[in-house]
């Protein structure tokens, strides 16, 4: 299948926890179609506006198994290339773990530490319709977990203890009333 990479800049809004999406298991991609391509150049440019280095479907409003990941791109010099995962599956992860500070742009300013495997496999399409295995470590491999989680309903929060979530249950519960009779909680992202 020959590439039809679709430019596209539109930005797209953040869904914000508390919105129901964000809570439900994403559903595979099925044909990839120009539509998806066009909605993955808004995810890629959605990211970058935000200063984000993942996004997941399911927080621009989409239940697909879809996510984004650019790790490398806020370095200096390097260039915006980031890697989509069409369809994920976790292959391997390590027995080894690190604890490191996360946040997300569906909690802002809300960071904390999680315990994550610093090595992962993980097998997805990309966006020619090619499967292909990515190996990962450090904190690309966190990125990666932290946006696959997403695509199952999973929030970085999830993976706290209860403890550590005591000075931020406040901020949290501000963000969920937010939310709309609908189950929406979205943030309008301003250029």
């Amino acid at each position: 299948m020959k590439s039809r990479k679709k430019k596209s800049n539109n930005l797209l809004p953040i869904r914000l926890v508390g919105d129901i999406i964000l809570r439900q298991k994403s559903i595979n991609v099925g044909e990839i179609t120009d539509e998806l391509l066009t909605f993955i150049e808004d995810m890629k440019f959605t990211m970058y506006e935000t200063d984000g280095v993942g996004l997941a479907a399911p927080q621009v409003g989409s239940s697909l198994r879809l996510f984004i990941v650019d790790t490398e791109w806020t370095n200096e010099g390097a260039k915006k290339n980031a890697q989509v995962f069409i369809n994920p599956k976790v292959i391997e992860l390590s027995n080894d773990t690190e604890i490191e500070n996360e946040g997300c742009l569906s909690l802002p300013e809300i960071y904390e530490k999680v315990k994550r495997p610093d090595y992962i496999v993980i097998e997805a399409t990309d966006i020619t319709g090619k499967i292909f295995t990515y190996k990962a470590e450090g904190f690309e491999a966190r990125a990666i977990q932290h946006e696959n989680d997403h695509i199952d309903g999973i929030l970085f929060i999830d993976r706290v203890s209860k403890i550590r979530l005591i000075p931020w249950k406040r901020k949290i519960r501000e963000i969920k009333e937010q939310t709309n009779n609908k189950g929406e909680n979205i943030r309008e992202v301003l250029n």
